[in-house]
């Protein structure tokens, strides 16, 4: 009995052993390991002592807030249409006796298109004006007669009355004699024709399209935001799919006052010159339309807006208590327009003031002492503008202000915007903020055809009843 107490004994010994030494391993080990991995990580730089000592500055990446021209536009898609168009038919039927065209053959307004056979019209013409001639003698004979007395005033009016259908005759027999010859109503460029010669047509058949195109109508839509924006008389620059390289300017003429229920869009209406026959009714148009432009706007990178709170902020970098120390200070600014990789500041800025474009999320606090990350020099991570050793030892190392700042991990965070800010600047999209060419605008030397003899005289979208009001 007393063996077996003594191994129950052990055993309960044994299992209490191995309960202590698994809670150690779980609750002291990893401290311990946390020890040493912290002293393993000790900057070896200059930096906070262990009990306390001056703040290491942040590493941030900044822009100046620069003054350019801004244009306000935006962008939509449209469709060519003729300033005129129409699709010849008769107005009664008959038989083609003449086609006065060719396929693609400039006409003009008036001009004889097709005549149909007129045999019978003429026929009736003739008889209408043999019967007006007897009514009008009849007519002078009774009136003679009356004023001897020999008749009745009756017979006068009857005479007069008989005058007066023969002339309405008349009229209704060149009528219908005019309605078999089909004239142009404007001056235009013929379609394909549909008839020929000896067709029996029915009134209303179509036989020929004939298209004004000296000045062609661009029609598209816009979002009914801006539609306190556009009016007529602004310009409207386009590009077409079908000939890339050669942009066209349009005249806006009139705006729907309809606003569309389904999209919520108005229509807008444009005019282009087109003398020199490049464009089709039909074509697809990318538009850019123009509402203004506004001189010396104060822009910045889209990177160093905050939005907070239903308001916007920036963080700007202001000398300190020494002239070397930069600190910041968080300010209140009103947007405007945005471009591809910039933002329009309307309040709060100054030209010349320096913002932050990467790192203000380390920045909690104003009068955080900073230190400004040049990438655009060779190390990547050396204070702008100062020497190498500038920031101090190990400034521009991998540890410089945490993980990111200056080091191989700055990449992501700050060339991005850097790229884009330069892009903004003098890259593709410089022409739809800044003075200078722009992709929609007035063609570039060697692009286009030059003027040649048919664009002499006015612009057809500004005479006649296109003309803009």
């Amino acid at each position: 009995m007393a063996y077996k107490n003594k191994y129950t004994v052990l055993a309960i010994l044994g299992i209490s052993i191995a309960s202590g030494a698994a809670w150690w391993w779980q609750n002291k080990a990893p401290d311990a390991q946390a020890d040493k991995t912290a002293v393993a990580s000790a900057p070896s730089g200059p930096g906070p002592a262990a009990g306390g000592g001056p703040a290491r500055p942040t590493s941030v990446e900044v822009a100046k807030v620069e003054s350019m021209t801004l244009v306000d536009e935006t962008q939509a898609v449209g469709s060519l249409r003729s300033r005129q168009g129409v699709m010849l038919r008769p107005e009664v039927g008959g038989r083609v006796k003449q086609i006065f065209f060719n396929d693609g053959q400039r006409v003009s307004k008036g001009q004889l298109m097709v005549q149909f056979d007129d045999q019978l019209p003429q026929a009736q013409l003739a008889q209408a004006r043999a019967e007006l001639s007897i009514a009008e003698a009849n007519h002078k004979r009774n009136q003679e007669l009356v004023a001897q007395n020999f008749i009745s005033q009756r017979s006068l009016d009857e005479s007069s009355a008989a005058l007066e259908v023969s002339r309405a005759k008349l009229s209704l027999a060149q009528a219908t004699l005019q309605r078999l010859q089909v004239l142009a109503p404007f001056d235009g460029i013929t379609g394909l024709k549909q008839i020929n010669v000896g067709d029996y047509l029915k009134d209303g058949a179509d036989m020929v399209n004939v298209e004004d195109i000296d000045a062609v109508l661009l029609d598209f839509r816009l979002p009914e935001r801006f539609q306190t924006k556009i009016r007529a008389g602004q310009k409207a620059q386009l590009t077409i799919d079908a000939l890339p390289g050669r942009p066209f300017s349009a005249i806006i003429q009139a705006v729907d006052p309809l606003i569309d229920a389904n999209g919520r869009s108005v229509g807008v209406r444009g005019c282009i010159d087109n003398r020199q026959q490049q464009l089709r009714p039909g074509m697809f148009a990318r538009v850019n339309a123009v509402f203004g432009s506004r001189e010396n706007a104060l822009v910045i990178p889209e990177e160093a807006i905050i939005p907070q709170g239903g308001r916007t902020f920036v963080v700007r970098i202001v000398p300190g208590d020494k002239p070397e120390v930069k600190v910041s200070e968080r300010v209140a600014v009103k947007v405007g327009l945005r471009l591809p990789g910039k933002v329009e500041i309307l309040e709060g800025l100054s030209a010349g003031d320096t913002v932050v474009s990467a790192g203000h999320q380390r920045l909690q606090k104003d009068g955080t002492v900073v230190r400004v990350v040049d990438l655009s020099q060779p190390g990547g991570g050396r204070p702008a503008g100062g020497p190498p050793g500038a920031g101090g030892p190990g400034a521009g190392g991998p540890g410089a202000g945490g993980p990111g700042a200056g080091g191989p991990g700055a990449a992501p965070t700050g060339g991005a915007p850097a790229a884009a800010a330069a892009q903004g600047a003098g890259g593709p999209r410089a022409g739809a903020g800044a003075a200078g060419p722009r992709p929609g605008a007035a063609g570039k030397p060697g692009q286009g055809p030059a003027k040649n003899a048919d664009m002499a005289g006015p612009n057809p979208c500004l005479r006649g009843a296109d003309a803009t009001r």
